[in-house]
């Protein structure tokens, strides 16, 4: 695509790659086919092409306007339209320039600007969420129904974690929203990998990925997040730790991005790019195991929604799937499994609308098969899905957990079969 930036677009910092990204997108419209708001709304500009184009138009110079805005926001950045474009565009980051420019210019409504500023403030700290969580729940009968899809019934308690004991360790981001909503997640895939000879090493100074912020108008806070947790891990980096895991994949992606976003700051680059190259996925932890001798015992049939930061951020598609498989669970068949489900991080509450109507239809692909569960990887997902209060969703790693023998859990060394 040709374009020229405009002299004030010049002096960005990421100029150059805006540029880059924009001259290799070639108009084929093979995105639009792919992006779920398109689907949904029918419009070029609230698909990839468009809102390219509209980026193209702010960083050349022309007026910005709410509408701009309106479009760019209705974009999940589900990075759909990067697993089918022929010509490599990097969609998400030229998404992120363009925001962060549109978002200089354009003013949001207080409304807007308050439910932001609210999200920012209380999501990424964890004990402050915690807290809203169990004031949520004490006046649950009080909540508006938006506000009661967005919190579990019932909190499933962790069970007790193993004291690190293996010469082979990881560490393991703890998240946000999952410590309070979700701690079990963590919980068990520490005691699995445990069982398999890892241990988990905690780091409690690392905190919150830095997404939260860095997609709610706060880019530069969200980078803050990003050096903190690169300082919080690097001394178990250099004890000798095998990986940084994520159970939830939306954190992963952004971690895994922690290189590229800080490739221009002289301070933390190169340790940026070392903790993008560990960063791992859970499944990809697993995968190399000799998980058969867990003594998984289970025919359930399972619908596994595999979240957009999965498939389409972090290109493990399809990996999840094969390892509940292996271990005996029955998946059933999911149409348009390349679709989001309407969770995307904070979208579900800043785009209800939308949101809703992505989730009921990834509900009804999920739930045609007649799963007895649906197994996911984000948290995200897990309450946008389990909001409906439809067919029960849980993290794959609590429903592996869950269906190991009787007395495997108790289990504090793997036995080879005979």
């Amino acid at each position: 695509m040709h374009t020229h930036l405009s002299e004030s677009a010049r002096q960005l910092p990421r100029a150059d790659e805006a540029e880059r990204i924009l001259r290799a997108c070639v108009h084929c419209g093979f995105c639009t086919a792919t992006c779920p708001t398109y689907q949904l709304l029918g419009d070029e500009l609230d698909g990839p092409r468009g809102r390219i184009y509209l980026i193209k138009q702010v960083l050349e110079g022309e007026p910005v306007s709410t509408s701009t805005q309106a479009h760019l926001d209705r974009c999940l950045s589900c990075r759909n339209c990067e697993t089918t474009c022929p010509s490599g565009v990097e969609y998400h980051n030229l998404l992120d320039i363009g925001r962060a420019v549109v978002d200089r210019q354009v003013p949001r409504p207080p409304g807007q600007r308050l439910l932001r500023a609210g999200l920012r403030a209380v999501v990424p700290r964890s004990g402050a969420f915690k807290a809203l969580v169990r004031a949520g729940q004490a006046l649950r009968p009080l909540l508006p129904a938006s506000l009661k899809d967005k919190l579990p019934a019932h909190v499933v308690a962790p069970r007790q974690r193993l004291t690190p004991r293996h010469a082979r360790h990881v560490l393991l981001l703890e998240g946000c929203v999952q410590q309070a909503l979700s701690p079990n997640t963590n919980a068990a895939a520490t005691r699995l990998l445990d069982r398999l000879g890892i241990s988990v090493k905690p780091v409690h100074e690392a905190g919150c990925c830095g997404a939260v912020d860095y997609h709610l108008d706060a880019q530069a806070r969200g980078l803050d997040r990003a050096r903190r947790n690169i300082d919080a891990w690097w001394p178990a980096i250099e004890a000798g730790a095998e990986a940084i895991v994520q159970t939830a994949s939306g954190c992963g992606a952004f971690v895994r991005d922690y290189g590229h976003l800080l490739e221009q700051d002289p301070r933390y680059a190169a340790k940026a790019a070392t903790v993008s190259a560990l960063s791992r996925d859970l499944v990809q932890v697993l995968q190399a195991e000799p998980l058969e001798r867990l003594g998984v015992c289970t025919e359930q049939r399972l619908a596994f929604h595999c979240p957009c930061t999965l498939q389409h951020a972090l290109k493990l598609g399809g990996a999840v799937e094969g390892l509940l498989q292996r271990l005996g669970f029955h998946l059933t068949q999911v149409p348009d499994g390349h679709l989001c489900c309407g969770s995307a991080g904070t979208y579900s509450l800043t785009q209800p609308t939308l949101a809703r109507q992505l989730r009921d239809n990834r509900l009804n692909a999920l739930e045609s098969g007649n799963p007895q569960l649906i197994a996911t990887a984000n948290i995200g997902c897990q309450l946008h899905l389990g909001g409906a209060g439809r067919t029960p969703v849980r993290h794959w790693i609590e429903i592996v957990e869950a269906a190991l023998e009787p007395g495997a859990v108790e289990a504090t060394e793997i036995v080879p079969r005979p």
